[in-house]
């Protein structure tokens, strides 16, 4: 694991945090550095139903649990966030009009969708419903109207993902509906942090519901955040995506802050329609216990 976290941070382009550093960048005496939480985490005591998982300080830019983290899996609607990105790096005007069309609808594993052949939107609204609803029409509709169509697009979110330095990571389609949309958690940790860049992005992501007009007779087409924790005000979430099929399992990213220390997590292959969101309370309780355990040790040892 001690390899394996050396290597990745390297590969950020940060190198590991030095305690002289880590202090430095924290919030006086209460501040509990990184390495401290990976050292004494006792990982063992997070009991996780995901299967692949990984948290990262934002503060000190060290990964502080990781686990099967460099196994590539299928990544389902997480694929969106790099469908975003391609689609705003474009330039194309947001306020043209998209038609949805028969060849938008899901041919590999039907999904349901409330946006129908002949339903009008403009790609703002696209991409909110994309991003918040997992809406895979409009997903795979701003793939079909990137210039030169879906299959640019395609090759569009590989070069991407090569210029960000994913290296395990590919893409079959915008919306994340193939099992060759695969990735690690390594990588998708890569993808929020350039995702997070983007401001509408950000926006977009942590709305809990809103609705979008179909300009073709004026009518709106309400939608929810598909991350019920966006929701809740114990999480201050400023970044999420999920994602979900039979083969990748129930999946998570998300950029927030627990108990003030910025963090990003990472959860792929979780089993159970609500144990992303448990794990996500797991890891949360994990390191505010653990951060009051180094605490207590380092006043102990003080007196």
């Amino acid at each position: 694991m001690g390899i394996l976290l050396c290597a990745f941070a390297l590969a950020l382009g940060t190198g590991l945090a030095l305690p002289g550093k880590a202090q430095a960048s924290g919030s006086g005496e209460s501040y509990i550095p990184a390495k401290s939480i990976r050292e004494q985490g006792k990982p063992t005591r997070l009991k996780l139903r995901s299967h692949i998982a990984l948290v990262f300080d934002a503060r000190d830019k060290e990964v502080i649990f990781e686990r099967n983290a460099d196994e590539v899996q299928p990544i389902a609607s997480l694929t969106k966030l790099m469908t975003a990105m391609v689609v705003l790096d474009a330039g194309q005007s947001l306020d043209d009009v998209i038609t949805i069309e028969k060849a938008d609808k899901d041919r590999i594993r039907y999904s349901r969708s409330r946006l129908r052949a002949g339903m009008k939107f403009t790609r703002r609204d696209l991409l909110l419903i994309a991003l918040v609803a997992s809406e895979n029409r409009a997903a795979l509709a701003l793939g079909r109207t990137y210039p030169g169509g879906s299959s640019a697009f395609i090759t569009a979110m590989n070069s991407k993902a090569k210029l960000l330095g994913l290296t395990d990571t590919h893409f079959s389609d915008a919306a994340g509906l193939g099992n060759d949309n695969t990735s690690t958690a390594y990588d998708m940790l890569k993808i929020v942090r350039a995702a997070s860049e983007y401001f509408m992005i950000r926006e977009f992501t942590t709305q809990t519901t809103d609705s979008i007009t179909n300009l073709k007779n004026g009518r709106p087409v309400k939608f929810v955040n598909t991350n019920r924790l966006v929701k809740a005000d114990s999480w201050p979430i400023t970044l999420s995506k999920t994602g979900f099929t039979g083969d990748a399992g129930n999946c998570l990213v998300m950029k927030t802050a627990i108990n003030g220390r910025p963090v990003i997590i990472v959860l792929l292959d979780s089993w159970g329609k609500f144990s992303k969101y448990g794990d996500s309370n797991r890891i949360k309780q994990w390191l505010i216990a653990t951060e009051r355990r180094i605490a207590r040790l380092k006043q102990t040892a003080s007196l």
